[in-house]
């Protein structure tokens, strides 16, 4: 079943994209708040971009400068999301409201929906922030907090398939993948199997997969650099 419009008097579907319209732009521009580029940029005055593979993310980071500064940069990337999801469950909570849409699968399928859709512009933000000359970073700890934002379980069964990956292969790259394939299964299995949610969760899982398209070559090639608790030294 694909995603309807509510049954309130007088409903016109332009103002349904004036509000989702309004969440993208809010969450795009929480997203931007790349985390590995503030940091290394205005704090370190190295940007991390210009080392290791290039990528503003936090993999790349820790390689690159190591230290608590790393906790910075994850701190920032998952807060970032979270606010960008709750800024999207104001704006539609507020907005079915005010046509009179109370609790029940209806208002629920719309908060899903706004979340994932928060979510998807969070992570573009991420990874093409206009504030950095849309070179940003492959958005997977932002996504993993997405799940959690949704339900904990798809969160938990995401970050359990990443440590099990990595544990046994050392492939950071590798661990983000699998979880990552796993959001559109875990979204049928709990939390929705509205058409519109589940090819939604579909677009971010493969959007985040193609922002691996370097790694998945390295992979295949056995060129890709398995991980280290420790920072490259240069």
């Amino acid at each position: 079943m694909w995603l309807t419009v509510v049954p309130a008097g007088g409903h016109h579907w332009v103002v349904v994209w004036a509000v989702f319209a309004a969440v993208a732009a809010a969450a795009y521009a929480c997203g931007c708040f790349n985390g590995s580029v503030i940091v290394s940029k205005y704090i370190l005055k190295d940007d991390v971009r210009a080392h290791g593979s290039g990528n503003a993310g936090l993999t790349n980071f820790h390689r690159t400068f190591g230290g608590k500064l790393t906790g910075v940069v994850l701190g920032l990337d998952v807060v970032k999301m979270v606010v960008a999801v709750a800024v999207a469950a104001v704006a539609v909570n507020v907005w079915l409201s005010a046509w009179g849409v109370g609790p029940g699968p209806a208002r629920r399928t719309w908060l899903i929906f706004a979340k994932y859709w928060a979510g998807l512009w969070c992570l573009l933000g991420h990874m093409f922030p206009c504030a950095f000359g849309f070179k940003g970073g492959k958005g997977i700890l932002s996504g993993v907090t997405l799940l959690f934002c949704v339900d904990y379980r798809m969160g938990l069964i995401a970050l359990a398939l990443f440590v099990v990956v990595v544990a046994l292969t050392r492939y950071i790259s590798l661990g983000s993948i699998c979880a990552t394939a796993s959001f559109p299964v875990t979204t049928v299995l709990f939390v929705s199997r509205e058409m519109a949610i589940v090819l939604l969760a579909g677009v971010l899982a493969l959007l985040v997969i193609w922002m691996h398209r370097s790694n998945i070559r390295r992979l295949s090639a056995g060129t890709e650099n398995k991980f280290s608790l420790h920072r490259k030294k240069g």
